[in-house]
């Protein structure tokens, strides 16, 4: 379909969309409103650990940056992006642009584990912007201890040293992919396909088109006997594709590969969206799990509205993204405070809507700058 007549077709959609959901927000402005009013409640009520379980809430935690990963890009939507970008700097000199290495007694599989890397997606993206050096450093520093020391890369769940789980799709390839873009070194590329292969053929099902979180699932069964599919680990994967393709230029030897994996599972998702616009816990079995589920929303929907923008979905994916956002909206409080997010996790569980989490939030701010760009 030819440009204008896209951009025609998703104005015409999202002015009927915005007449039959009410208050939804539809517009540009009304959009930055919202996500404006989140964005500062996260700011007003982020916290983090100096001991304890680091891993999971230090401040360079994947939890957080998955949160300053969605800060960043929600700055491209604005024209004053000043209040953020002076948080993210804030975050980023108090951690000394540091990659994870200073637990207790630090294991050293921790120095392979794709969550630790994550917080390079927002150093690197701060690197773009501002150049500096130390913002670069540590991460090409981490990466090029991984790919000079090689790790045990036996595909069991326990093992950390490979991407033996889903949501490790989204934490580290995306790093590799963007050092090598602004290095120029293909190296990082290499690596980062040869073990994102190791993860497609180790947990995707070709029966069911979906991620296993990891293979300690292959056997286990939901109520209703089908097999379990974790609703955020499919998000995570389906929205690390798209930060991949992101960074992977026009002419990459791998970008064939990456766009038919996302149009696949983005074809999978689609259908198993609820009516309402969510997302379950459970892919497959969401009468066990009816609570809406935010973070797992979230990431489709940023991933599904991404395909939009860039032409890897045609526009019958429009009401899809269009009930998925207009379910996100209805997480949020009147103080901007994201509800229904599934705690920190391996598998659907059940989530009330007074549950928040710093990485759902990260989430909605991704969906939201696309859902701006879609729009606009």
């Amino acid at each position: 379909m030819r440009r204008p007549l896209f951009v025609f077709v998703i104005a015409v959609l999202l002015m009927l969309s915005a007449r039959m959901a009410g208050a939804v927000p539809q517009t540009a402005s009304d959009i930055r409103k919202l996500t404006e009013r989140v964005a500062e409640w996260q700011i007003k009520n982020f916290t983090y650990q100096k001991e304890g379980n680091l891993h999971d809430y230090g401040i360079d935690a994947w939890t957080n940056a998955v949160l300053y990963v969605g800060m960043l890009k929600w700055t491209q939507s604005l024209e004053t992006p000043s209040v953020y970008l002076d948080w993210l700097m804030k975050i980023g000199e108090e951690n000394r642009w540091k990659i994870p290495a200073n637990f207790a007694n630090y294991p050293k599989y921790q120095y392979y584990h794709a969550d630790e890397l994550c917080v390079g997606q927002f150093y690197l993206g701060m690197y773009d912007r501002y150049g500096k050096d130390i913002m670069l450093h540590a991460v090409q520093e981490r990466l090029d201890w991984i790919m000079t020391h090689p790790a045990d890369t036996a595909m069991r769940y326990f093992n950390k040293q490979c991407w033996s789980w889903c949501d490790a799709l989204f934490m580290a390839p995306p790093v590799y992919a963007h050092l090598a873009k602004i290095t120029s070194e293909p190296r990082y590329l290499e690596f980062m396909h040869e073990h994102f292969l190791r993860t497609y053929h180790h947990l995707y099902d070709q029966t069911n088109h979906l991620f296993f979180r990891d293979d300690s699932y292959f056997a286990k069964k939901e109520i209703n006997g089908a097999p379990v599919f974790w609703g955020r680990g499919n998000g995570w994967v389906l929205a690390g594709i798209a930060n991949i393709l992101e960074l992977l230029p026009e002419d990459s030897k791998f970008r064939s590969f990456y766009v038919q994996l996302f149009t696949e599972l983005a074809s999978r998702l689609r259908q198993l969206q609820d009516k309402e616009g969510f997302w379950h816990a459970s892919l497959l079995d969401p009468a066990s799990y009816p609570s809406p589920e935010t973070s797992s929303t979230a990431l489709i929907t940023y991933g599904l509205a991404y395909g939009l923008n860039h032409h890897l979905l045609d526009e019958s994916y429009l009401p899809v993204v269009r009930k998925g956002w207009k379910a996100l909206v209805s997480t949020v409080d009147k103080n901007g405070k994201v509800g229904w997010i599934q705690p920190i996790g391996a598998d659907p569980k059940k989530v009330t809507r007074e549950m928040t989490a710093v990485y759902g939030v990260g989430a909605f701010l991704m969906a939201a700058t696309e859902i701006m760009e879609l729009i606009e």
